[in-house]
C-alpha cells in the first residue's frame, strides 16, 4: 500500500488545513517503482516498507510547522495536540505498512522473477541482468536456485556486502548461511534410499522442459480479463524459438465467455478459423452492410474472413462458451489488431481517433450525441446481457434456407463420422475438401478424444504442422525431434560433423495448454487414468498432407518387403514382424500401465 501526500505550497491557505492533506491509495504495481526512487539517502539499507511511514512522518511534521507559523487564526492548531497527533500518525502508518507491504512485495517479486525466466531462459546472462533489476526494484536479494549451494552461498554473501552495512550486513550474511544449510540438509535427506536417483530424474525432466520450445502454458499468454470472461492471446510462435519460424504468420487466441454474455463487435486484420471447444452461442457476421446470424454449438468450425465485423453471444444459462481461434494476419507479418467501433473507454473505440467535428459531420449527427455514443462503454470486451436480449439475438437468424447457409459458414466436426474410431479413442477431421471455406488458409481442423488410460500414435504428419489445444483431461506427450538435439550438439565444443540424433521432447498435458508438432516429427500422446483426454487441432499446410502410422495396423514397417526389413534392421524379417506386426489396433492403442510418464 502506497500513500501520497498532496501538500500546498508555502503561503496562505484558504481552506481548513486538514482538508489539504489528501491520501491516495494506489495498487501495488505502482508502489514498487515509487518506493525504489524515494529511498532516503541516509537510510540506504531500508526497504520501501519502512521509507513509506518515514516520508509520511516528515511530511506531516513539515505541514504542522507550516501551519503553526501561519498568520491566519483559522489555521492555528493547538500545539499541545501536535506531538500526540504526530506520534499516532507515525505508528498507524508504520503498522499498515508492515502489515501489507511484505505480502505485496513478495507477490510482485515472484512475478518479476518468473517473467525473467520466461523471457530470457535461452540466455543465462540476460536472466542474471533481469534478476538484478528485480533486486533493485523490490529491495530483496534474488538467487538462482539452479546453481550449486556453495556458489549460491557466495553470491548471497557478496550481495549482502554490496547492499548492507553494519549490523544489517551481518544479519543478511547469517540468513544466507541459514538458507545454505537448509538446502544442503534437504538434498542430503533426499540422497539416501534411492532419493538421489529420484532427484536426478526430476532434474532431467526439468531440463527437458526448459529445452522444450514446442509447449506453451499460461505464462506464454497475454490475458485480457473482465467480470464476464477473458480473451487470451498466445505469444508469437517464433518468439519462443527459431524452430517455429514455419508458423511465423500464424497467431492463436481463445475466448471464454460466461453464461448469457455478449462479446463486443470487432473486425480483425486477419483471416480466422474458429473452433467451438464447449458451450453454445450465436455468432453474427456483418459484411458490406449485410448481416448473417447463426447458432453455434460444441464441435462447430467457423470461418471468418478478414475485415468482417463479428459479435457473439453465449446463449446458455449455465455453461461457459469457449472458442479457440487460429489467425493468419494480412496487414503485417505475425501482427494483428482487433478494431472495436461500437465501444467506448474500455476497449477504446477507433471512432475516437477522428476529430469530433469531422466524425459528427460524416455521421450527420449532433457532436455531443456522437461523443456520448463512443465513450459510454467501459465494461470490457465481454459484457453481461439480459435474458430478453439473449433470446432476441438467438432467434434473429436471417431469412432463407438455414441448412444451405449453415453448410456454407459452419461445419460441425462432431456430427461427421470419425475418421478413425475404436474403444481406445476416436478422431474427427475436416479439411478443404469437405469444408471449402478452409481452402484459402490451407488449414484442416481435427478433434481427438483419447480414452482414459489409452494412447494415440506413434505417427507423424507428412506436410502439416499441428497446433494442438488441450480442451479437457490430463496426460502427457513424447516427440522425437532432431532439431533440438542438433542445437545441443552445436553448443558443445568440437562437435562438428556428428551423426544425427533425436531428442525426446516430453511434457505433461493439462487443459488450456498448447503444443506444436512440426511436420515429420513422430509423436505419442497418452491419456491419464482419470478421464478422457480431449484435444482440438489446427493443421497448417494441410493440402496434400497425410498421416503416417508408425505402429499398429497399416504401419510403415509392415508394408515393407521381407528383404527390405532384413536390410534395414539387420535381423531376420521374422523377428521384425514379431515387433511391428503384433498390434492389431489402428492409431489408438491401450496405454502403458499406470498412465504416467516413465521415470
Amino acid at each position: 500500500m502506497w500513500w501520497v501526500l498532496s501538500l500546498s505550497r508555502r503561503g496562505k491557505m484558504s481552506v481548513n488545513p486538514l482538508t489539504r492533506l489528501v491520501w491516495y491509495c494506489h495498487p501495488s504495481p505502482c508502489m514498487s517503482p515509487l518506493s525504489h526512487h524515494l529511498r532516503l539517502p541516509f537510510l540506504p539499507s531500508f526497504s520501501y516498507k519502512y521509507t513509506t511511514p518515514i516520508i509520511i512522518f516528515l511530511s506531516i511534521n513539515t505541514l504542522l510547522k507550516e501551519l503553526q507559523s501561519g498568520k491566519d487564526s483559522t489555521m492555528a492548531i493547538n500545539t499541545n495536540l501536535s506531538f500526540p497527533f504526530l506520534l499516532l500518525s507515525f505508528f498507524f502508518f508504520l503498522l499498515s505498512s508492515l502489515t501489507f507491504s511484505p505480502v505485496v512485495a513478495n507477490r510482485d517479486l515472484e512475478l518479476c522473477v518468473r517473467q525473467c525466466w520466461v523471457r530470457h531462459k535461452s540466455s543465462p546472462q540476460k536472466v542474471d541482468e533481469c534478476l538484478q533489476i528485480c533486486e533493485d526494484s523490490y529491495g530483496h536479494i534474488v538467487l538462482n536456485s539452479e546453481v550449486e549451494p556453495e556458489k549460491q552461498l557466495r553470491q548471497c554473501q557478496e550481495q549482502c556486502d554490496r547492499r548492507q552495512q553494519g549490523e544489517q550486513k551481518e544479519q543478511c550474511r547469517r540468513q544466507c548461511q541459514e538458507t545454505y544449510e537448509r538446502r544442503r540438509g534437504k538434498e542430503e535427506g533426499e540422497g539416501g534410499g534411492g532419493g538421489g536417483e529420484k532427484k536426478d530424474n526430476q532434474q532431467e525432466e526439468e531440463e527437458q522442459q526448459e529445452q522444450n520450445p514446442y509447449v506453451f502454458q499460461d505464462e506464454h499468454f497475454i490475458t485480457s480479463q473482465s467480470n464476464e470472461g477473458r480473451v487470451k492471446i498466445l505469444q508469437k510462435f517464433h518468439q519462443r524459438s527459431r524452430l517455429l519460424r514455419g508458423l511465423e504468420n500464424y497467431r492463436f487466441l481463445s475466448i471464454e465467455a460466461n453464461p448469457q454474455t455478449f462479446v463486443l463487435p470487432a473486425h480483425l486484420d486477419a483471416e480466422a478459423v474458429l473452433y467451438v471447444a464447449s458451450g453454445r452461442g450465436t455468432i453474427s457476421l456483418v459484411r458490406e452492410g449485410k448481416r448473417e446470424s447463426f447458432n453455434i454449438n460444441h464441435g462447430d468450425v467457423v470461418r471468418i474472413s478478414t475485415g468482417t465485423t463479428s459479435y457473439i453471444i453465449n446463449r446458455d444459462k449455465n455453461k461457459k462458451l469457449r472458442i479457440a481461434t487460429l489467425l493468419q494476419p494480412v496487414s503485417l507479418p505475425d501482427e494483428f489488431q482487433a478494431y472495436y467501433g461500437s465501444t467506448g473507454e474500455k476497449p477504446p473505440s477507433f471512432y475516437r481517433a477522428f476529430s469530433p467535428e469531422l466524425l459528427s459531420t460524416a455521421l450527420k449527427a449532433d457532436q455531443d450525441k456522437v461523443q456520448r455514443a463512443i465513450r459510454q462503454q467501459n465494461k470490457g470486451v465481454i459484457v453481461k446481457a439480459s435474458e430478453q436480449q439473449i433470446r432476441a439475438l438467438s432467434q434473429r437468424e436471417e431469412s432463407g434456407n438455414p441448412q444451405l447457409k449453415r453448410s456454407k459458414r459452419v461445419f460441425n466436426l462432431l456430427s461427421k463420422e470419425p475418421s478413425i474410431s475404436n474403444r481406445y479413442g476416436r478422431l474427427h477431421e475436416v479439411d478443404a475438401n469437405e469444408f471449402p471455406q478452409l481452402q484459402d488458409m490451407d488449414v484442416a481442423v481435427a478433434y481427438a478424444n483419447i480414452t482414459k488410460g489409452a494412447m494415440q500414435g506413434p505417427f507423424f504428419n507428412s506436410r502439416s504442422t499441428k497446433i494442438a489445444l488441450v480442451i479437457n483431461g490430463e496426460g502427457y506427450m513424447e516427440m522425437a525431434c532432431p532439431h533440438v538435439a542438433q542445437q545441443q550438439q552445436q553448443q558443445q565444443q568440437g562437435q562438428q560433423g556428428t551423426i544425427q540424433r533425436y531428442q525426446r521432447i516430453s511434457s505433461s498435458l493439462n487443459p488450456g495448454m498448447i503444443f506444436v508438432v512440426p511436420a515429420g516429427h513422430p509423436i505419442i500422446i497418452v491419456s491419464g487414468n482419470n478421464r478422457n483426454l480431449e484435444i482440438a487441432c489446427f493443421d497448417v499446410n494441410a493440402e496434400n498432407n497425410w498421416r503416417e502410422a508408425l505402429a499398429g495396423e497399416k504401419n510403415t514397417v509392415n508394408a515393407m518387403e521381407k528383404e527390405a526389413k532384413e536390410l534395414a534392421f539387420g535381423i531376420p524379417a521374422r523377428e521384425v514382424d514379431e515387433v511391428f506386426g503384433k498390434q492389431n489396433e489402428r492409431f489408438f492403442f491401450p496405454g502403458p500401465r499406470g498412465g504416467r510418464p516413465p521415470a
